[in-house]
C-alpha cells in the first residue's frame, strides 16, 4: 500500500512538471516584446571588439580598408549615447545643440569626422549593426572607403534600453 501511494505521489509530481510553457508577452502589434540584452561591466571589451571586428569583416567584403578603434571618437560616441538617453530621443544633435562634428572636435580628434550612426533599442550590438546595414545611409557610414577610424559606445538604461552610437573618421 505504501509503495502504491509513493508511485501515485511520484506520478503526480512528474505530471505537475509537465505544464505548457507560458507564451511571451505581446506588444500592441501582436509581436513578442523584446527581451532586454543586459550588458555587464566586464562585457565592454567583448562588445566593442565584436563590433569593430564585424565592421572590418563587412568592409573587407566590400574592398574597403579596415578601421581602427579610436579612443577620441569613442569618447564622442559615449558622450552622445548618454545624452540621447537624457533627451529620451535618438537624434544626431546634443542637448547643447552640438553636432557629431563638434563632439568629435571637442575630444581633440584631429582627423575628419565622416559619419555617425545611432540607435535606440533593446537589441545586441550585432543585431544593431545588422539593422544599420539594411539602410543605405547608415550602411554608407560603415562602408565609407575614406574611413580609417571608428568610435563606438553605448549607454544602457536600468530598464534595459540601449542607446548605441558609432562614429567614423578619416
Amino acid at each position: 500500500m505504501t509503495r502504491l501511494l509513493t508511485l501515485c505521489l511520484a506520478a503526480i509530481l512528474v505530471l505537475a512538471g509537465c505544464t505548457a510553457p507560458t507564451p511571451p508577452p505581446l506588444g500592441p502589434d501582436g509581436r513578442p516584446l523584446p527581451k532586454a540584452y543586459v550588458i555587464k561591466p566586464d562585457d565592454e571589451g567583448r562588445i566593442t571588439y565584436s563590433m569593430v571586428d564585424s565592421i572590418n569583416s563587412l568592409r573587407s567584403a566590400k574592398g574597403a580598408p579596415p578601421v581602427t578603434l579610436n579612443p577620441l571618437l569613442t569618447a564622442a560616441a559615449a558622450t552622445h549615447s548618454r545624452d540621447m538617453a537624457v533627451q529620451n530621443r535618438p537624434w544626431h544633435f546634443g542637448s547643447d545643440g552640438s553636432s557629431p562634428l563638434l563632439r568629435a572636435q571637442r575630444t581633440g580628434y584631429q582627423g575628419r569626422m565622416l559619419g555617425e550612426n545611432i540607435s535606440e533599442t533593446y537589441e545586441t550590438e550585432l543585431e544593431t549593426l545588422g539593422a544599420w546595414m539594411e539602410l543605405a545611409d547608415t550602411r554608407a557610414v560603415i562602408l565609407d572607403p575614406a574611413a580609417r577610424d571608428v568610435g563606438f559606445a553605448w549607454f544602457q538604461e536600468p530598464g534595459g534600453k540601449i542607446w548605441w552610437t558609432l562614429v567614423t573618421g578619416g
